[in-house]
């Protein structure tokens, strides 16, 4: 058992699971958290649902991290989805599995994992602070020795910090973490909003807004080049777009604006047709319904809401009769219909990003432990290190398995 004295700065996911598992193995743990209860970034993910993780294999579920994803391998290898499914279910939270392997609590309530989590680390001795942001980590010759809070001074062995990202800053996650890291010696990598809405120029969204898209496919034009696709659904709204596949996209969207690229996004409407078979279809509507006016026969196509949009960017008048329609006007219906174009301008801020691209350099931490390279008894774990995910539960799995790591090399940091 171990009798080091750890603190947990942080009381989301990451912290919570670091502090229990600490803890659990004998170490003395008190867990700092600023804001007056602990995980409430974690209350509202998922919109309130919680996606806790998904049941992709291992290999597959890296990939959805990017080029940074090989870091959480070992953490992956010791603490994976399993690993928390059993976790949770051992703790009274069943679980269910949904469309695209994402695992959600089978109540639909996000506050019985927070709960749970919370309950669950005081119960194996950690001491919750609330209200007790860190002011200062203490560093004596190239090892920690302690955290300067408001009122006191705490001495440590180890410190773990799991104090998040920065956005949602509402929920506490403020960016504290980049700061303590970089006052350690550390090099932060650029953050930035990822899995964010983004901003399209003119006032076709705005003219969409609250429609939904499903089963469309969405291309990403980079200074007129193809960078990215993905299938799904999206969202318009009132300055733009967003929904799964747009937050998916949105990561090397950010990285394109701020590089002063161009960037256009294509909907395909119709991705289960290609050309043939959609020139087919609109012969087959035109001349089944050659009497109606073509703003009619969209119907037969398009959401209602879509169809104004369509009228204006095809430019086709909206009471022109299908027989009426020639070929040049059929070849532009289709190109639109299969290329629906938006200019992105912008992304939106921190306050609505779910994650934070960029943090704390992977390269100087260890993946087997979590432990600074730079700095003895220093942990990280969640998203204040350089590694964020495609929706789908991959980040939070990631905060999991890191402060599962975290929480445990502290305790027994020889193990």
């Amino acid at each position: 058992m171990s009798s080091r004295q750890i603190i947990v700065i942080g009381g989301g996911p990451a912290g919570l699971m670091a502090s229990g598992q600490a803890a659990q193995l004998g170490a003395r743990v008190t867990l700092l958290e600023k804001m007056e209860t602990p995980g409430r970034k974690l209350f509202i993910s998922g919109k309130g649902r919680c996606n806790l993780t998904n049941v992709a294999p291992i290999n597959e579920f890296i990939e959805h991290f990017g080029p940074n994803g090989r870091f959480l391998r070992q953490a992956f290898h010791r603490y994976f989805a399993e690993d928390l499914l059993t976790f949770f279910h051992d703790l009274g939270v069943p679980t269910v599995t949904e469309r695209g392997g994402r695992v959600f609590p089978a109540s639909g309530l996000s506050s019985d994992v927070v709960e749970a989590l919370a309950n669950w680390a005081t119960r194996n001795g950690a001491k919750l602070w609330a209200q007790s942001p860190a002011e200062k980590i203490l560093i004596e010759e190239g090892r920690v020795v302690g955290v300067k809070t408001e009122h006191t001074q705490l001495d440590a062995d180890a410190v773990v910090i799991a104090t998040g990202g920065a956005s949602y800053p509402g929920t506490g996650s403020t960016g504290d973490g980049y700061e303590f890291a970089r006052k350690a010696g550390h090099s932060i990598v650029s953050i930035r909003p990822a899995l964010v809405p983004l901003v399209t120029a003119g006032d076709v969204a705005r003219e969409l807004q609250g429609l939904s898209l499903r089963n469309v496919t969405v291309t990403v034009w980079t200074n007129g080049k193809k960078t990215a696709r993905a299938f799904g659904e999206m969202l318009f709204t009132h300055f733009g777009v967003s929904g799964p596949i747009i937050l998916t996209l949105s990561r090397g969207i950010v990285d394109s604006l701020r590089a002063k690229k161009n960037v256009e996004i294509s909907i395909d409407l119709k991705p289960a047709l290609d050309d043939d078979k959609l020139e087919k279809r609109l012969l087959r509507d035109l001349k089944e319904f050659s009497n109606k006016q073509y703003q009619t026969i969209l119907k037969e196509l398009l959401p209602k809401t879509l169809i104004p949009v369509c009228i204006k960017l095809t430019g086709i008048p909206a009471d022109k009769p299908g027989h009426q329609i020639n070929a040049t006007e059929r070849k532009r219906l289709r190109g639109w219909l299969k290329d629906f174009r938006l200019e992105v301008t912008a992304h939106r801020s921190f306050e609505q990003a779910i994650v934070t691209a960029g943090g704390v350099d992977t390269r100087e931490v260890d993946p087997k432990t979590m432990q600074s390279r730079l700095v003895e008894g220093l942990y990280f774990a969640g998203e204040v290190l350089d590694v964020d995910a495609d929706t789908g539960g991959y980040n939070l799995q990631a905060a999991f398995s890191s402060g599962w790591l975290a929480g445990r090399s502290a305790a027994n940091p020889s193990v």
